[in-house]
């Protein structure tokens, strides 16, 4: 191992330990999913079934299972914890990091380092590195097969394509056949963008279908015969449903996913944007050579990256339900397409320079990283930034480093300092929302705190039921409880005594819902303006 290696390693390590593992258990598990995937993985773990995914006993066949994989093994090993439910996410997180870095060393080395870090360092890439969800497991085998397909394309070897067909099956296992459906897309808009569709054809090599059938095919088989219901649920109600229909209340513009990306590259969108505006203008004004030398796959790089960046964007904007997640695949591409126009930039002069304008914009993105997380208490809180000696403190912060980055950058040294002086805020950004916003959001926005001070009242186990709550509150107290949540919304009453969580004040609805049974009130719960009761066992089963 020569000395760069072991320093780049030794740098990987330390920044994907901090950006992605440090304080993963700091708070608990927040929105409905996180805690609904965990509890899904922690039932098929106490069954010892690695086919049918249930939630509450009931089959839930909703996603595929390689998460639930991931986190069965986790628990097996560190036992059922939050952090251990987010360690897959974490995991996944490196191993895309580690592929674009030993990916851009063998095909375009000098910006390795750059591309990796930039890539560990995007805010998508770093909020769903630390989320229990299917989001980082879809990104990450995406993008090691998009990589082995462009290993395969510049290279020639069949070896590569062989793992393009192996991650695109593990993507297939992570969030179903939409994996398999955006890789064919950024190869056939690639091929369109040479006017030559022979990558594609060549791509279609029999023995790495075989392989991708042999990797993603058995689990779909078991669970469909296992559960009859599986196909229609997950293929015409999870995939072409969510496509064509807001079936869960997830509708927003078709122009969402445009902030949202933006927002997904942060600190690095400017300069993302700018190599991204500079290859499709290339490309307009001068269509890119086709043949095979190493100077025309340079430029079809760029248009690949592009078409990476593209597709994912497009895609989803036509979704009817959308959510952020969905186009994390894309950021990756990003990173790409940063690191080789640094690559470039390089070459032309020892600095790099870049024109002060984009030096500005990014060094005010980047600086002003750190007054939202700097206040973070106040806005998961209040709703609103504060006014005083808090904002003046953070916007000074926010002064200081936009300075820093932009005089670096225009300096002598220009871009080869721009992964150093942008990962500094990144660095102190993340740390002040694990420092000063963790109370926060474990307080209003997990069920630990709840579940933890329900059960400090609770003289022997009880079941729980929950009334007008958020569904994240429901199926987080179902996770720290580990047992099945009933809810009055839907007509499940429980006949034996129980405990009940419900909006604060709402002694009179409840009171309906159990007529002629002791109802105690128990405490209440601030943070998130609910209260906790004692419900007596009915004399006989209520009826509604």
């Amino acid at each position: 191992m020569t000395n760069r290696i072991r320093t780049d390693s030794l740098l990987l390590a330390g920044f994907c330990a901090f950006l992605f593992f440090y304080g993963l258990g700091q708070f608990g598990l927040i929105g409905a999913d996180e805690p609904r995937y965990a509890q899904v993985a922690r039932e098929m773990l106490e069954r010892r079934d690695w086919v049918t995914p249930t939630l509450g006993g009931q089959p839930w066949l909703e996603k595929p299972p390689l998460y639930y994989w991931q986190a069965m093994l986790a628990y097996r090993i560190f036992g059922v914890d939050d952090w251990a439910a987010r360690l897959p996410a974490a995991v996944d997180a490196t191993f895309l990091v580690l592929a674009v870095y030993f990916f851009l060393r063998r095909f375009r080395p000098g910006v390795e380092l750059d591309g990796a870090l930039i890539a560990a360092s995007s805010a998508g890439i770093v909020g769903y590195a630390r989320a229990a969800s299917m989001d980082m497991a879809l990104a990450a085998t995406f993008t090691i097969g998009m990589l082995a397909w462009w290993a395969w394309r510049e290279s020639g070897k069949r070896i590569y394509l062989a793992i393009f067909y192996g991650f695109m099956a593990l993507g297939t296992l992570a969030k179903g056949p939409v994996a398999l459906f955006l890789a064919a897309a950024v190869i056939i808009l690639y091929a369109a963008t040479i006017r030559d569709l022979r990558p594609v054809l060549k791509t279609l090599w029999a023995p790495g279908i075989l392989l991708f059938c042999a990797i993603a095919l058995p689990w779909y088989f078991a669970v469909q015969m296992r559960n009859p219901a599986f196909l229609r649920e997950f293929i015409l109600e999870q995939n072409l449903g969510r496509f064509s229909q807001d079936l869960y209340h997830h509708t927003e513009p078709f122009w969402y996913y445009l902030p949202v990306t933006a927002l997904a590259l942060v600190p690095w969108t400017v300069f993302v944007t700018a190599a991204f505006v500079q290859r499709v203008r290339l490309w307009w004004n001068k269509p890119i050579p086709t043949g095979g030398n190493d100077c025309d796959f340079e430029h079809q790089f760029r248009s690949f990256a592009c078409c990476w960046l593209i597709v994912p964007v497009a895609f989803f904007s036509i979704s009817q339900s959308k959510l952020p997640g969905y186009i994390l695949p894309a950021a990756p591409a990003g990173a790409l397409l940063l690191a080789d126009y640094l690559r470039q930039r390089l070459q032309q002069n020892e600095a790099g320079t870049a024109a002060k304008g984009l030096v500005v914009l990014h060094a005010l993105l980047a600086g002003c990283l750190i007054v939202p997380a700097f206040l973070i208490a106040y806005l998961i809180t209040q709703h609103r930034f504060p006014g005083g000696k808090p904002m003046l403190v953070a916007l000074a912060i926010a002064f200081v480093l936009c300075a820093g980055i932009a005089l670096t950058l225009v300096s002598r040294a220009g871009l080869r300092m721009l992964r150093f002086v942008t990962l500094i805020p990144v660095v102190l950004s993340v740390g002040a929302v694990l420092k000063l916003g963790s109370v926060a959001l474990d307080q209003t926005l997990s069920a630990r705190p709840l579940a933890l001070e329900i059960a400090g009242i609770e003289t022997h186990p009880l079941p729980l039921a929950v009334y007008h709550v958020r569904r994240e509150l429901e199926y987080g107290l179902t996770f720290y409880r580990n047992q099945l949540t009933f809810n009055y919304d839907w007509g499940s009453v429980p006949a034996e005594e129980h405990l009940l969580v419900a909006p604060e004040n709402s002694q009179v609805e409840i009171a309906k819902w159990v007529a002629g049974r002791r109802v105690s009130y128990l405490g209440h719960y601030a943070a998130q303006h609910v209260d906790y009761y004692w419900v007596a066992a009915a004399t006989v089963t209520p009826t509604r």
